[in-house]
This record gives C-alpha cells, sequence and structure tokens, in this order.
C-alpha cells in the first residue's frame, strides 16, 4: 500500500499519478487533501464547482456534486480512469481513498511526497471551498 502526502501537490498530476498506480494494481492512500494546490484563477474554479453543484435537477435525483474536499480529489481522480463504472477503471476506483489530514492509522509511516515546483498562480483546495 502506497501512502501519498498531497501536500503542495498540483491536484491534476497528483490524479493522473494516482490513476496510473491504480490500474497497476496497487493500493493508494491519499492524505492531505486539504493541501493539494489547484492552479489558475480562483474565482474560474469556483464557479466551475457551482455550476456543477447547481445541475442537480431535484432532491431526490442526481447526480449530486460533493462539497467535501477528499470527495473533489477522488472524483478529479476517477476522471482519469479508463471506465470507472466497470472493468478494470472500476477495479482500480475502489483501491484509491481520500482523507482529510493524517489518519491515525498511517501516523508514522514512509509517505511519497509529490513536491516538484510550485505554479506561478495556485489556491490551496481547502482555502477555496472553506
Amino acid at each position: 500500500m502506497r501512502i501519498i502526502d498531497g501536500t503542495d501537490a498540483v491536484l491534476g498530476r497528483i490524479a493522473s499519478y494516482v490513476a496510473r498506480l491504480a490500474l497497476r494494481g496497487e493500493e493508494i492512500r491519499v492524505i492531505n487533501c486539504e493541501n493539494i494546490l489547484v492552479t489558475g484563477n480562483r474565482k474560474v474554479f469556483i464557479r466551475g464547482i457551482e455550476e456543477k453543484r447547481r445541475r442537480v435537477g431535484s432532491t431526490q435525483k442526481g447526480p449530486k456534486y460533493s462539497r467535501k474536499i477528499e470527495r473533489i480529489v477522488k472524483t478529479t481522480i476517477r476522471g482519469m480512469l479508463p471506465d470507472y463504472r466497470e472493468g478494470r477503471g472500476r477495479e482500480a476506483f475502489k483501491r484509491v481513498k481520500c482523507y482529510l489530514g493524517i489518519p491515525k492509522e498511517f501516523e508514522g509511516s514512509e509517505m511519497e511526497r509529490m513536491k516538484k515546483r510550485m505554479p506561478k498562480v495556485y489556491n490551496k483546495i481547502g482555502d477555496i471551498l472553506q
């Protein structure tokens, strides 16, 4: 099982990396999802999320778009998988778990960090959605 620390990692890059590992058959845990970076304009990102939230037909029907940070990260990873509804994409999606902060079960264990270079324009996903 691989534990990936999301601190100062760009959302799209970490999502594609995790999807690739999950397709290979590895169990993946992404921690510190609130510290993942979203590049680009803050207002455009918020507007995109609000549009997805307003698209719900009624209170009884879906699809629902969550405001929880760890769910948004997992949805982004799902978008990188070939077909998350069936086949190997579905199996790979079951292997991915995302957490806010560091759960007690993973404290003291070895974590992988994805920090490379900081983008010019970025916001932390936790700051945007709070």
